[in-house]
């Protein structure tokens, strides 16, 4: 009973790491959130295939990060025959209310959203997260070298980005 409080406590404490990482890969708070919850609950129902002594957060992050591969491929599935959710949530919707509460970290959200799916994750992880080329090359069962050419490729984007504005 005391490695299952271990795990939970453990698992708490990662919740505002994974909340970010899951806002990086969604690009929406709501989908972070949800994102979030879906990993959560994934990893309490397989604790049981984390072993004890391995990274959590990396266990943890690979689950996060394939539960929304299967997110998007359902939403392009499903916006084949549907109108996109996004149409229906402006209704009614004042976007003044939606402004980010600073401006540096609406312009980095912005910009991140423009750099390719594979950069992004590679920035969210190494840059956002701190976790080191080797980590981050785990979690996205990459070799080290392409997460090293990924991380180039996107801090050079943002920083073009940051010198357009």
């Amino acid at each position: 009973m005391a490695s299952h409080s271990a795990f939970e406590s453990e698992l708490t404490a990662l919740l505002p790491r994974l909340r970010r990482f899951a806002h990086a890969l969604s690009r929406n708070p709501s989908d972070a959130d949800d994102l979030a919850q879906m990993a959560i609950e994934r990893a309490l129902r397989s604790k049981d295939q984390w072993q004890p002594g391995t990274r959590l957060d990396s266990w943890l992050y690979k689950i996060t990060r394939n539960l929304w591969i299967d997110t998007v491929r359902s939403r392009s599935r499903k916006d084949k025959v549907e109108a996109p959710q996004e149409e229906a949530d402006r209704l009614g919707h004042d976007p003044r209310q939606a402004v980010e509460a600073t401006v540096d970290l609406h312009r980095l959200m912005a910009a991140m959203e423009r750099l390719p799916d594979e950069q992004r994750e590679v920035v969210a992880l190494i840059l956002i997260e701190g976790h080191g080329y080797r980590e981050a090359a785990e979690m996205l069962d990459l070799p080290i070298g392409t997460v090293s050419s990924r991380l180039v490729r996107g801090r050079t984007a943002l920083l073009a980005m940051f010198g357009e504005s």
